[in-house]
């Protein structure tokens, strides 16, 4: 929302009272206090009629500064709920010293190597956010709030009085404001999952979650942080309407406005995009680690398709009887009867057995998810028993607030009551019972606000874009409960700050187009900018019916995610329908078995994301972040730290994508093919290839397993080494099957020069295994545990090495 008329002018109808001078300030051991008033102070007479702002500046862990700005600090807005839940697993141990200092001319906070220095000066405003680089010394400007940059904005106030001769105090609508100055060239990322632009510059971005699709400025998922291409990132800690002008108001600055009497923010410094995720995702939340079997397929009924058990048979026996591993089984809406969403019972219409049905599905070794939203239709068996208790949100009478758009007369399930809480679990815990082992949290956007009111007396703006935490970590913590730690899956559409920490997200709603497939990407991109380890969308589009080589495409683009679900809106999405010639069969079946056989890698970079909080899903710069190209492309994506990404997004096979600036060159995992980096490629792929390039000096484990994702990831593997760069060290994390939380079940420490590489093993120990070594002319000797050995031979483009069980060393000479 704009709030200004050029640089001069507030907009019409409103008033801002900027921050102009500092009256005052305090500093103590942790805390540097001030006062700002919105007139210049030339006599004493202008303390009078002159609105002041109140600052803190404090530090909750190393590296990350805490800004808070009230105007009137003893009202509602201020201290009413929800609030975020952070520092989740407890605050990091502190290793940096604050420092609080004060002359004549300024005030000055550090933490490390961060620090905020306030001109304190007469008739001035200047906060500025530095980082000092420890091995230069050198002082780097982050960013600033200047001359007009925080102010208490007033919107509607000044009609007079319709009985009085004075402005009415009580008219309007109150925000607070922080204008954050924009470096030259800076760019800006993540603000959630959002579909537009990749690079935020340019646009005007507001936090309120609403389902609208892909192919719109709506989202589902309206995360308040950004990442900035300058080394820190922005935390706004609310989950009110915030409002961000990206150079889209003022051209060189962010502009962030909130409604009510406050507004704080947590300056976070990487200084790279990495370090900087890892922060945010400490003070956040950092995703719970998925278990195995949700990286196979999931197989979806579709939406409004009309299936029983023996579509869900047939489905299945069709896949198996084309080679096409599944490892998960969703049932979407219709598992319940219309108009009685949700009551948690299969429609016996359809399903008049399912306790047996599910019992089948569990014999063929698939795991189960279901449907659920938040909502309670009042034809639902349950809705008189949770209107009776008080467990939906009411409306200010009293009354039960109900809605019509989706399931007629709904209730919403008042997630800050414990009695429903616990009463919405136990309905979840008989599904786990009967078989169940994962919901899809779909919804929780349409969230009423105005005279909603809530159990705890949250505010009910707030709780608009807050109740998908309090829906997703309900539906989370219950199946943790019941199938233990590492076991818990959601499939969630609606998030907010912290709802990372409830995995798996999906992409919402796109259309079966290319373009919507782009978007798709770009959402996703966002979202892991945002947190977010984990990630999925409808392979071939949810509205509409995918053409063949749109779902050929598409397949290929979900099999190289995190996760990979077929569903669709109207339409089954299995291939021999879409494709009466059976190519997409055979498209989907390679790709499913590539994602598996490449488990032990995945599953590595899954553990990254759930320690650290770095995504699987990786924009280049994340990589890249000195490969100034790396910025702003969008069209491409790294899956974990080794393997870049880019789709076809055509019929055709055309695709054009930009390769890092390295030494050495990077290998084709589909087509076997070297490229040179630095620069942009254009290449054209059948159906059953898509750029999927090993950097250089990049190497990863692959099972020896291709029909299932839970296998002893560490038995026969293959090491796979793209040895055309060299690496003083590289670790490579074999994660144990049977515990994934628990230490990796083997590890081993690659090497390369120019003239040798070097794979030892360094814990566990290793079955018969193999060494593939890509991307170099040629090898001379080869040696086992210090042994000469000649078993290597040449297989298309890779070396090969069979080496013996328990082996710990293995060097190769490099021609």
């Amino acid at each position: 929302m704009k709030i200004s008329h050029g640089c001069w002018h507030p907009a019409a109808d409103t008033i801002i009272d900027w921050a102009v001078e500092v009256v005052k300030t305090r500093t103590s051991d942790d805390e540097l206090y001030a006062v700002t008033c919105s007139k210049p102070l030339n006599f004493r007479g202008d303390t009078l009629n002159n609105p002041t702002l109140s600052h803190s500046i404090t530090s909750p862990a190393n590296d990350i500064l805490y800004l808070s700005s009230t105007h009137w600090k003893a009202q509602a807005s201020t201290d009413v709920g929800p609030h975020f839940e952070l520092f989740p697993d407890g605050p990091p141990e502190r290793t940096s010293e604050v420092s609080v200092t004060k002359d004549d001319n300024s005030a000055t906070f550090s933490v490390g190597n961060l620090s905020a220095e306030l001109d304190t000066r007469p008739k001035s405003f200047n906060l500025d956010f530095y980082a000092t680089d420890p091995t230069a010394g050198k002082k780097k400007l982050l960013t600033k709030l200047g001359w007009r940059s925080v102010g208490y904005v007033k919107q509607g106030t000044t009609a007079a009085h319709p009985k009085l001769n004075y402005t009415d105090p009580n008219r309007g609508t109150r925000y607070i404001t922080y204008q954050l100055q924009l470096g030259v060239g800076e760019k800006l990322y993540g603000l959630g999952e959002r579909f537009g632009p990749f690079v935020k510059n340019g646009q005007s971005i507001d936090m309120w979650n609403d389902d609208g699709g892909t192919g719109s400025e709506l989202t589902y998922k309206n995360i308040p942080f950004f990442l900035s291409s300058k080394g820190y990132g922005v935390f706004i800690p609310s989950s009110s309407l915030i409002s961000y002008e990206i150079q889209s108001e003022r051209t060189t600055r962010v502009n962030i406005l909130i409604p009510g009497e406050q507004l704080s923010m947590y300056l976070i410094h990487g200084p790279s995009p990495k370090a900087i995720l890892e922060k945010y995702t400490t003070l956040t939340g950092r995703p719970a680690l998925p278990p195995k079997w949700t990286f196979g397929l999931w197989l979806s009924t579709s939406f409004t398709t009309e299936y029983d058990a023996t579509t869900v048979n047939q489905f299945l026996d069709g896949m198996k009887e084309r080679d096409i591993p599944v490892s998960v089984f969703h049932y979407d809406c219709f598992w319940m009867k219309g108009f009685e969403w949700c009551d948690f019972e299969f429609d016996k219409d359809y399903f008049p057995d399912a306790a047996s049905d599910l019992k089948a599905l569990k014999e063929r070794g698939l795991h189960i998810c279901v449907w659920i939203n938040p909502y309670i239709a009042q034809e639902s068996s349950i809705f008189d028993e949770g209107a009776s208790k008080g467990y939906f949100i009411k409306k200010a009478d009293g009354s039960v607030w109900q809605y019509d758009y989706w399931q007629a007369g709904m209730g919403f399930v008042d997630f800050t009551n414990p009695e429903a809480w616990n009463w919405y679990q136990e309905k979840l815990g008989k599904l786990i019972d009967l078989g169940v082992d994962s919901f899809k949290t779909d919804f929780g956007e349409r969230i009423p606000t105005g005279d909603a009111v809530y159990f705890d007396g949250s505010d009910p703006a707030k709780m608009h874009n807050y109740y998908p935490f309090l829906y997703n970590k309900a539906t989370f913590e219950v199946i943790e409960r019941k199938l233990g730690k590492n076991e818990a899956a959601v499939f969630a559409r609606s998030a907010t700050a912290g709802v990372q920490r409830f995995p798996v997200h999906w992409g919402g709603d796109p259309y079966s187009t290319f373009e919507a497939m782009a978007e798709t990407l770009r959402g996703g991109l966002s979202l892991a900018l945002s947190g977010f380890g984990y990630w999925a969308h409808d392979i071939g589009g949810f509205e509409g019916n995918p053409d063949p080589a749109l779902y050929k495409r598409w397949i290929a683009f979900g099999l190289m995610s995190s996760h990979s679900r077929l569903h669709g809106s109207n339409s089954y999405r299995v291939p021999w329908i879409i494709d009466p010639t059976g190519e997409a069969e055979k498209v989907l079946a390679k790709f499913v078995k590539f994602k598996h056989t490449n488990m032990p890698y995945l599953f590595a970079q899954a553990r990254i994301a759930h320690n650290k909080g770095i995504p699987m899903l990786r924009a280049t710069f994340l990589e890249f972040p000195d490969d100034a190209s790396s910025w702003t492309v969008d069209t491409q994506y790294f899956l974990g730290s080794e393997i870049l990404v880019a789709p076809v997004f055509n019929g055709e096979g055309d695709v054009e994508y930009y390769i890092p600036e390295t030494k050495g060159q990077w290998y084709g995992l589909f087509d076997g093919k070297l490229r040179t980096g630095g620069k942009f490629l254009k290449e054209s792929h059948d159906f059953f290839s898509l750029p999927s390039l090993l950097k250089p000096s990049g190497a990863i484990v692959r099972g020896a397993v291709d029909d299932k994702v839970d296998y002893d990831w560490a038995s026969h593997f293959t090491l796979l080494v793209n040895a055309s760069a060299s690496v003083d060290e590289k670790l490579i994390d074999i994660p144990n099957w049977e515990d994934c939380g628990g230490d990796n079940k083997v590890s081993l420490k690659l090497s390369i020069s120019e003239t040798e590489l070097v794979a030892e093993v360094i814990h566990g120990t290793a079955d018969d295994w193999s060494l593939s070594i890509v991307a170099v002319p040629n090898v001379g000797t080869v040696t086992i545990d210090g042994v000469v050995s000649y078993g290597l031979s040449k297989k298309g483009s890779e070396f090969v090495l069979p080496v013996t069980a328990g082996a710990k060393k293995v060097s190769v000479g490099l021609n």
